[in-house]
């Protein structure tokens, strides 16, 4: 897709890579704190036309004090968000204490998110979700997650398998009469990529569930129906680009969230 004039930017969340349980003594930038932007994430947006921007995570103890550099430079500059996947959701973050030690999560990833999440929502600027992105969504509007699939909800799906990783897929069914619905038409009756042993428990009163597990019913997309764009998807769009025929095509989504960082750019950012 051609850039436009102006062109949008667009906000990315950091993943980030921290040294503090080295599998190898790799030193050097390993020994750091790492923020980075996933490849993928990047081609994906950029194959729309944008132009994607690696957000930092600022904590108390960095180089730079908090007043030097607040979220809100970022959402006055940036035309949208996009929430990486990643590491796991914290479950403080939600009300509970982690059920087994790996799954603690990441806090400090979840505290800068659901910053970036509340400042670009009161902007009235669009903001998507991907995989962990969905969940702590869910999250930032007070809704919970099972922390761990396989052990609190038998007999579903395998919606994560290290062999397979992007590879492993399933169906989705989308929710009548909804966003995705009117996005795809025919029902798009594809499979989705699924890579995560997280995921949506109680919805969040404020989202809509717009896309389910064809084989167990789990919540696969989310969207705000009211007020500025806010969704998310449990799948990750950026790995089906490019990907073998069959596969459910992201291409519809990815332009509709674009359009309505274009609106939020224009002033006509809010729907009702």
């Amino acid at each position: 897709m051609p850039y436009r004039k102006p062109t949008l930017l667009i906000g990315v969340s950091a993943r980030i890579y921290y040294p503090n349980t080295p599998v190898l003594d790799l030193g050097g930038v390993w020994t750091k704190t790492l923020h980075y932007l996933e490849q993928s994430v990047a081609l994906w947006l950029a194959a729309g036309g944008a132009l994607p921007v690696m957000v930092p995570a600022l904590e108390s103890s960095g180089l730079l004090r908090r007043e030097d550099l607040n979220l809100r430079h970022y959402v006055d500059a940036l035309d949208g968000l996009v929430l990486q996947g990643g590491n796991d959701v914290a479950p403080e973050s939600y009300g509970e204490q982690p059920l087994q030690p790996q799954w603690a999560g990441d806090p400090v990833r979840d505290r800068y998110e659901m910053e970036l999440i509340r400042a670009f929502v009161d902007a009235g600027k669009p903001v998507f979700g991907i995989c962990r992105g969905l969940q702590i969504l869910n999250v930032a509007f007070g809704g919970t997650l099972y922390q761990d699939l396989p052990t609190q909800r038998e007999g579903g799906a395998r919606h994560h398998d290290p062999a397979r990783y992007e590879k492993n897929l399933h169906g989705i069914v989308l929710e009548p009469q909804g966003w995705l619905a009117g996005l795809y038409p025919d029902g798009a009756h594809r499979p989705v990529n699924s890579i995560h042993h997280q995921a949506i428990r109680d919805l969040a009163p404020a989202l809509r569930v717009e896309a389910r597990c064809a084989e167990d019913g789990l919540i696969e997309a989310v969207r705000r129906p009211a007020g500025s764009f806010v969704a998310g998807v449990q799948w990750h769009p950026e790995f089906h680009h490019g990907a073998a025929p069959g596969v459910f095509d992201d291409d519809a989504i990815l332009r509709d969230f674009l359009q309505a960082c274009r609106r939020a750019r224009d002033g006509r950012g809010t729907e009702r």
